[in-house]
């Protein structure tokens, strides 16, 4: 059930909905320990026969208002914190990028532990390395079931605007391609609870195709311009390799006074990586940097091979 109806239903004291399943969600996605309490005690109520659904309601509602209220951390008093304060985190990706994907279900995930979400304003731009060509025609780097991927994604944040909705769906399709099994995307709607069919209708009316043209340029108007994917941005600056350490940099970002706990014992000090030769866990937007790179360092292993021989000859 959508939340917008399951409220609808609350407040009309409607006993046909299945107020388990929603107990499940809220349990779920609650952002205060306060919730998952009172949510454990809704479990063990609802086990039992009662005729009383609308006290088992009006408990859900205590659940629902403990999760709005601010969550108590070691140190301070979270509450919510104005979007002035919230620092911006970009990722520009492409979909069957296995490096983007990576950092999607094992490093972007994070966002939702320990209160970081709420410093964060996030902003998913699923185009990556693909080009426009002749008649805004759209050529994506690992093909078209990567622009088809590319434009459900995009269609899926537009369908669900809400973080909380849209990025469980890209979690999802992600880690199939995490997996290699990325031919099976349309699983994730059915694992989900979703309905696919307005991700559907977005993809099959063009509309999909115009959001990933406006997402080609807002890539294309990134400074500097973006190299690779993942192309993580905070607060306008592009992280380049150290994307994977986003945390560190989003915490020293923040300028507000409720710290999240997951700032809280992170070390703020950034140390920039040594550029070098090697292939770093990304896809390059020009071809040729990759063959380049690659080129360099099977000459940097045949040059240690044939030292390695000279040496053992000498002996």
């Amino acid at each position: 059930m959508k939340r917008r109806n399951w409220k609808r239903a609350f407040l009309s004291g409607d006993d046909s909905v299945d107020w388990l399943e929603v107990l499940n969600r809220f349990t779920k996605y609650c952002p205060s320990s306060g919730g998952r309490v009172f949510a454990a005690h809704l479990t063990a109520m609802a086990s039992r026969p009662l005729n009383s659904v609308s006290f088992l309601r009006w408990f859900l509602l205590l659940a629902l208002l403990s999760s709005l209220s601010p969550a108590r951390s070691s140190s301070r008093v979270l509450s919510s914190v104005s979007d002035d304060n919230k620092v911006s985190l970009a990722l520009y990706y492409e979909a069957l990028c296995p490096y983007s994907a990576n950092f999607i279900i094992n490093y972007l995930v994070d966002i939702f532990q320990d209160g970081l979400i709420s410093i964060i304003d996030l902003n998913l731009v699923p185009f990556g390395n693909a080009r426009i060509g002749y008649n805004n025609t759209i050529d994506c780097q690992h093909g078209p079931l990567e622009c088809l991927l590319n434009t459900v994604e995009a269609c899926a944040i537009n369908v669900w605007p809400d973080l909380n909705e849209h990025f469980p769906v890209i979690d999802c399709i992600e880690t199939l391609v995490y997996q290699h099994n990325y031919s099976q995307w349309y699983t994730c709607f059915e694992t989900l609870g979703l309905d696919p069919k307005p991700v559907i209708d977005c993809y099959n009316s063009g509309y999909g195709k115009e959001l990933e043209l406006q997402y080609a340029a807002e890539t294309n108007a990134l400074q500097p311009p973006h190299q690779y994917v993942p192309w993580v941005v905070v607060d306008g600056q592009p992280l380049y390799e150290d994307y994977e350490n986003f945390i560190r940099y989003v915490c020293k970002g923040y300028a507000g006074t409720e710290t999240p706990k997951a700032c809280i014992d992170i070390s703020l000090d950034i140390i920039p990586r040594e550029s070098s030769n090697d292939i770093h866990p990304v896809c390059y937007a020009d071809e040729t940097t990759n063959l380049a790179l690659l080129l360099a360092r099977i000459r940097s292993a045949i040059t240690l091979w044939m030292h390695r021989l000279y040496n053992a000859a000498s002996l």
